[in-house]
């Protein structure tokens, strides 16, 4: 490999995610070099999570050359909300925040709600395009409760840890169960496997 393939970007401008997923990459023995990459990338309004990911990363595959990936999120409150925000949690979040998801629950008991994380991957040594998925179910909270993580996290309980939401968890204990982190092991794996 020469130095330029060694290096892996994480395109992104949200340095929470950024630190999220360098802490895990830290931890493997992996020839690559993380660094961010702070680049705009073309979002399209669809039905998944997956369309929207492979959308962004196709959308600035003539400004790297190396290898690169993106990471995209949806939050869906199954019930009762139908799946809403879904593909429009980045949107939703920057008008209404968590304040107005909660305003629209009467029952948080009967609350069913899951993330999605999809790591979609250029990876130039195969000349390919990879996605890792990985999702995580949970409950609504009450109120908001944490000062960790970002975004829908201080109103997401996992089934996995029921009596903490997300923003009350390390970043270490997040992402043990957290759907970044999950996408992010398959994508490791890959990662170990090519290395």
């Amino acid at each position: 490999m020469d130095k330029e393939s060694k290096v892996l970007y994480f395109v992104t401008s949200n340095t929470h995610k950024f630190n999220e997923i360098n802490i895990l990459f830290q931890k493997k023995a992996l020839k690559y070099e993380l660094e961010q990459l702070s680049l705009p990338t073309t979002e399209i309004q669809a039905s998944s999570v997956k369309e929207v990911a492979l959308f962004k990363l196709k959308s600035i595959n003539e400004k790297i050359n190396s290898s690169y990936f993106i990471e995209d999120a949806g939050f869906f409150i199954d019930h009762p909300l139908n799946g809403f925000p879904g593909v429009y949690s980045s949107y939703v979040m920057k008008t209404i925040g968590n304040e107005g998801i909660l305003k629209l629950i009467n029952n948080f008991e009967q609350t069913e709600a899951h993330f999605i994380s999809v790591i979609a991957l250029y990876f130039k040594p195969l000349n390919e395009i990879l996605c890792f998925e990985g999702i995580v179910k949970g409950k609504i909270a009450k109120d908001m409760r944490g000062s960790s993580g970002f975004g829908y996290d201080p109103i997401f309980l996992p089934n996995d840890m029921p009596n903490k939401t997300f923003a009350e968890l390390s970043i270490e204990e997040k992402n043990s169960i957290s759907h970044r982190g999950k996408a992010w092991r398959k994508f490791i794996s890959f990662l170990i496997n090519n290395n």
